[in-house]
């Protein structure tokens, strides 16, 4: 099992979906390093060798993904939070944020979901 920007990369897919299971990375971009680096995208990860696992990694270095970008959104919210501007205010209190409407939609950011129990009979 290859191990990728502290990611464990299942060994039965090809390389172009594997490299989908870091954070932040999709398609396109997997295609992209994999293009760069010249590794075909249909060959799977346990026919990699550790030179090749190297050159991804190495592409990996120049993207800001998995724990990084996990720290850098996480220090962004705190920091709205912390001025307390709306935004901030919406994250405190676990609502949407970007002006959607709450009144019908949102419960998957508001609340459990929960089957209607009060139909008529």
């Amino acid at each position: 099992m290859a191990r990728i920007a502290w990611v464990n990369l299942p060994n039965g897919k090809h390389v172009e979906i594997a490299l989908t299971y870091v954070y932040w990375v999709w398609r396109a971009l997997s295609c992209k390093i994999l293009d760069k680096v010249w590794i075909e995208k249909t060959r799977k990860i346990e026919t990699l060798s550790e030179a090749e696992l190297d050159k991804i990694r190495d592409e990996l270095k120049e993207c800001l993904v998995e724990w990084d970008l996990r720290r850098f959104v996480s220090s962004n919210i705190k920091r709205l939070q912390e001025i307390n501007c709306y935004r901030g205010q919406r994250h405190k209190k676990k609502l949407p944020v970007r002006w959607q409407r709450t009144k019908t939609n949102a419960r998957t950011r508001k609340w459990k979901a929960t089957a209607v129990a009060w139909k008529k009979k």
